[in-house]
């Protein structure tokens, strides 16, 4: 038997789901159509402190009625945050286009308060860059701030990896100078990415040491960190990814996101 966390952070034993096959339903209407999924309310309220809050506070109205709407999500985000609750599993990623209904899926979980999906998504996003060697691609890592805070697991992974894809590449990519340029939380949160790493001072070149032989970095014409911005990185054997179908998401970027 699995187990996740409760609300004090100790990890509890999950119960079984016919223990909270309960007869009571509640309907939940989701999206501007209001699509209607009747759901288990003891199952729902088990596993989400916010529905939790909302049926089994006598004051609510919705506690009453055992009606929830929710006009402002997306019927199939929705739909695959069902299929979890009902069989704890959610499909792991196959190519990079999957990823963006697992954001979409991690947003809505951290909205009801789920932190068992929350980490399970995670895992699978960090499984998916890792097992094709690639990195998350500016425009996921913008999504991702638009719609998440500081300190929050999946940003911190995000903006770890792309601390690797930076610091290993021989250049910086033109749209990640920019990017960098623009917003500087991301800048910081990148190099407090590095700072986790805790090298060692060997491990780091000093620039103050005047016994050690550098070559300035030159690329058609530029010298020094100009070059290393306009450079062409070498490296083959990773790459950033791609992104199929980033145009509604980068209509969510707001304020928190990534210029």
């Amino acid at each position: 038997m699995s187990s996740e966390p409760s609300q004090n952070g100790d990890v509890q034993p999950q119960k079984p789901l016919h223990e909270l096959l309960s007869n009571t339903l509640v309907d939940i209407y989701v999206g501007e159509e209001s699509n209607h999924y009747p759901l288990h309310e003891k199952l729902l309220c088990y596993h989400s402190p916010f529905f939790a809050s909302i049926f089994y506070n006598k004051s609510n109205k919705s506690s009453r009625t055992k009606e929830f709407g929710l006009p402002e999500l997306d019927d199939n985000v929705f739909a695959l945050f069902v299929g979890w609750l009902y069989s704890r599993a959610i499909p792991s990623p196959e190519e990079e286009r999957d990823i963006g209904p697992l954001l979409d899926l991690y947003f809505l979980a951290s909205k009801l308060e789920i932190a068992a999906l929350e980490t399970e998504i995670v895992e699978l996003v960090r499984a998916f860059y890792h097992n094709n060697e690639t990195y998350p691609g500016l425009r996921r890592v913008q999504y991702v701030y638009a719609n998440t805070e500081e300190d929050n697991v999946m940003r911190e992974m995000m903006v770890g990896s792309v601390a690797r894809y930076l610091t290993l590449a021989d250049s910086i990519p033109e749209h990640w100078a920019k990017a960098l340029k623009k917003n500087g939380q991301l800048s910081v949160d990148i190099i407090r990415s590095i700072q986790e790493w805790h090298l060692e001072a060997r491990q780091v070149p000093d620039a103050r040491d005047a016994s050690v032989d550098r070559e300035r970095n030159t690329f058609k014409g530029a010298v020094g960190f100009s070059a290393v911005e306009d450079g062409h990185s070498e490296m083959q054997d990773v790459k950033e990814e791609e992104e199929e179908g980033s145009e509604a998401e980068t209509e969510h970027v707001n304020g928190n996101g990534v210029a």
